[in-house]
């Protein structure tokens, strides 16, 4: 994040983020263009050798191929990328793997409730940090990754001067800088989550503090205030989620819980600490009983009253990770059906163009009427120092060659080249380096509802000036990936992102 406008009595302004490209002709990255030469190699030989219409039949099924990378839509995705899609959505459908059974009578073998898809195979264990603070540890065996979720309780900005509130836009600029400073790092994620207030919290703190003795006005005003206060509220929740590799090494085994669990033990004080001077609030890692509530819930909002309940009767309702998941979920094509909930999932395919204030995510992080739970999730992934260079020179370079492949070069690739200039002088002076994208999950209790979620979801994101398109063909995939479990999405693609950003 840059500072567009230094003044004190301007409001502070930030942009100039950057979608990483690579070199190539036609609007082609290197691989694509690459393609495009070996098919005018092919052309030849085929002239050379079967003459005119072997030649015509080989520019035509090339042109073919290279017009399903170039024609792209809005999003920015090219005809292959929606076509590969709809195939691995049809052949997940075939195959039965939308749908989802657990318990003594599901499909799985064991019987139990474990979480489904990308996060089947994670596994918890729990430790306690140097302050004595216990913290859940979950580990990814598929892209051998830990995690560690830490909750937090923001300030809001509301009635905060300014100046405090470019303070703390700062300190999280420099926060998340530093994480690429991190030893193992691989990824993190914030996540704001707003749900319906069930008034169980309040009725408790009424009943614990009410003088029998007090007047029967007041008491009879703080029973009403009991009973109609929590109707239209919400709470809002917040979670960061730091993503560590399990490989200290290449060609190292994966460290065991408890080795990694030493290890960030001594950095954990550090990190919540740090993350106070960021209008974080209070910051603690979640223990294991607090992280699995918060899964349980997530999957199933029918549960959240019932445990909200027997924490207000001093009960702590013990759940284990095997039984966090849904019993049953069934995952369509635009939507994702799980236990008491409907759910869609967007992923944002443009950040905000220009600049944009402190406050441009307010309304997409606020609660909303016609939505019953909401999370955005923030996913950011820290480049390490020494490739940082490498990845904005590359840039420079290849927003270079776009601005001078023609003759009159458009005002856009212009303006690409100034923006990609002044990130590589940033990076040059010490600033870091960080990918990011954003997932929005819409949860509603009546599928009847999800059309009035999805159009609230469409003018809030058009309120923060963001692109945002559902993630369809894999909303129980996102719908994971947006929940405080520390997945990687760029670890369970079948192509990494590598190759898909050079087509």
């Amino acid at each position: 994040m840059v500072a567009v406008d230094p003044t004190q009595d301007a409001p502070r302004t930030y942009g100039n983020w950057r979608r990483p490209t690579s070199p190539g002709l036609l609007g082609l990255g290197t691989l694509g263009t690459l393609l495009l030469f070996v098919a005018l190699f092919i052309i030849l030989i085929s002239l050379m050798s079967g003459g005119l219409l072997a030649a015509f039949i080989a520019a035509v099924v090339s042109a073919g191929v290279i017009l399903l990378l170039i024609v792209k839509n809005a999003d920015g995705r090219s005809v292959l990328s929606r076509a590969s899609n709809r195939i691995g959505w049809m052949s997940a459908r075939s195959r039965g793997s939308h749908l989802y059974r657990s318990g003594p009578l599901g499909r799985t073998e064991w019987g139990t409730y474990q979480l489904p898809g990308v996060a089947a195979a994670t596994r918890l264990s729990e430790h306690t940090d140097s302050y004595g603070r216990p913290f859940a540890l979950v580990y990814t065996p598929i892209s051998k990754t830990y995690a560690v979720v830490i909750g937090t309780e923001p300030d809001g900005a509301s009635l905060v001067d300014p100046l405090q509130v470019d303070t703390w836009v700062a300190d999280w600029g420099h926060w998340l800088a530093n994480l690429s400073d991190e030893p193992g790092i691989e990824a993190a994620s914030v996540t704001i989550e707003t749900a319906p207030e069930s008034g169980t919290r309040l009725r408790r703190e009424v009943e614990l503090n009410l003088d029998p003795d007090a007047p029967a006005f007041a008491q009879d005003m703080l029973r009403e205030v009991v009973e109609t206060y929590p109707a239209g509220s919400s709470t809002v929740k917040a979670f960061v989620s730091l993503t560590f590799s399990a490989v200290p090494r290449k060609g190292a085994p994966p460290r065991k819980p408890d080795e990694m669990a030493r290890e960030l033990a001594a950095r954990l004080p550090g990190l919540t600490g740090n993350l106070q001077a960021t209008g974080a609030g209070a910051a603690h890692p979640l223990s294991a009983q607090e992280l699995c509530e918060t899964i349980r819930v997530a999957y199933d909002p029918a549960a959240a009253v019932l445990i909200e309940e027997a924490h207000a009767q001093g009960e702590v309702p013990e759940l284990s990770w095997p039984d966090v998941g849904p019993t049953a979920h069934q995952a369509s094509w635009s939507d994702y059906r799980h236990d008491s909930a409907t759910s869609v999932t967007w992923a944002m395919t443009q950040a905000p163009r220009g600049t944009v204030q402190s406050g441009v995510l307010a309304r997409l992080l606020a609660p909303h009427r016609d939505i019953a739970r909401k999370r955005v999730t923030l996913l950011y992934k820290p480049i390490d120092p020494a490739r940082a260079a490498g990845l904005v020179e590359a840039d420079l370079t290849a927003a270079q060659f776009r601005a001078t492949a023609t003759r009159k070069p458009q005002a856009r690739d212009t303006l690409a080249v100034r923006a990609a200039a002044s990130t590589a002088a940033e990076e040059a002076a010490g600033a870091g380096l960080v990918n990011f994208g954003l997932l929005v999950t819409a949860t509603v209790v009546d599928p009847a509802a999800a059309a009035e979620a999805a159009a609230a979801i469409d003018n809030l994101s058009a309120s923060a000036r963001l692109r945002v398109r559902p993630v369809y063909g894999s909303q129980d995939s996102a719908f994971a990936m947006a929940l405080p479990l520390g997945l990687v999405p760029s670890k369970h693609v079948a192509v990494p992102a590598e190759i898909r950003d050079r087509l």
